[in-house]
């Protein structure tokens, strides 16, 4: 059974900063335990408002539904009720309501309902899928929109009409006009996340359309500077923000577009380049060459001090 009703759950993560921890593999690809659960609870230590476990930097998608379900329990025990635990679910109905309903046996606060595998649907097979998911659990669901999984305003507000439970609303589409819809007619209805790939990025003008949190990856190795600019996006200190974004956020973000698949796989080297290896990332994603690794640990030596020290 969950810790925090629905409501608890979503206001509780539009406090702060959110973030989803790696999973941790062994050279053969093997779920490693001991560090994964040491890494998040060193992840706790730096005060995020909740977590995803086994998310998208999580490798949801390279994780077999038995998986899933020990790294979301490994998460749960090693948070220990502090902060919520957002597992994630997503795939075809029946194992998106079955990995749901591991969840909730799990303990977890809320659930973050990732686009359905590959096919693309009309409005009204996204809204039976996810009033499906919802009606099967008693968890807070937070629907991601992006890809091939993508709701306008008009069937996001018949899905919280049917579904309680649905209480949060994050965005990887990056659609201004969209989202403005959304907000305009759903209003505090839901909690609103950014989820867009190195969300930093879109932080600052996704707070004016009342996004008050994000799922930071950085902040699985740099997490002092993550909270700062965090910090500075709240207190709208866009001259600290834009700091920030030269001289970290796009630079690591041009590294992370030199080839598919590295917007998880670069937050792995990251850890490695901290001295907190993650082991290699499951196959069909590749790891950052050498070469590539270099530019990344240079990137993080150089860290702006100011806005590290202003956490």
């Amino acid at each position: 059974m969950a810790r925090m009703t629905p409501a608890e759950m979503a206001q509780q993560i539009g406090s702060g900063l959110l973030s989803f921890p790696v999973t941790h593999f062994r050279a053969d690809f093997s779920y490693d335990a001991a560090p994964y659960r040491e890494h998040v609870g060193w992840m706790l230590g730096h005060g995020p408002a909740g977590l995803f476990a086994a998310g998208g930097t999580g490798e949801f998608f390279n994780l077999s539904p038995a998986e899933i379900a020990v790294v979301v329990k490994d998460a749960v025990e090693e948070v220990g009720g502090k902060v919520p635990v957002i597992a994630a679910a997503g795939m075809a109905t029946p194992i998106a309501k079955e990995l749901a309903q591991s969840a909730e046996a799990a303990g977890a606060d809320g659930l973050l309902l990732l686009p359905n595998y590959l096919v693309n649907s009309e409005q009204a097979g996204l809204a039976a899928h996810i009033e499906a998911v919802c009606k099967s659990t008693r968890l807070g669901v937070i629907v991601y929109n992006r890809d091939n999984a993508i709701l306008n305003e008009d069937t996001l507000a018949g899905l919280c009409e049917r579904c309680p439970n649905l209480v949060g609303f994050k965005d990887g589409v990056g659609d201004i006009e969209l989202m403005t819809r959304i907000y305009a007619r759903m209003g505090d209805r839901l909690t609103y996340v950014g989820g867009l790939p190195t969300a930093e990025t879109f932080a600052l003008p996704y707070l004016e359309m009342g996004v008050t949190t994000y799922s930071s990856a950085i902040f699985n190795f740099v997490p002092e500077f993550a909270n700062a600019f965090y910090k500075a996006v709240r207190a709208k200190d866009a001259a600290t923000v834009y700091q920030g974004l030269r001289e970290f956020v796009l630079p690591y973000i041009a590294i992370r577009n030199r080839r598919k698949g590295y917007a998880v796989s670069i937050v792995k080297a990251g850890c490695a380049a901290v001295g907190r290896p993650a082991g290699p990332v499951r196959a069909p994603l590749t790891d950052l060459d050498a070469a590539e690794m270099d530019m990344l640990k240079a990137l993080i030596a150089k860290l702006p001090r100011p806005l590290a020290a202003a956490a």
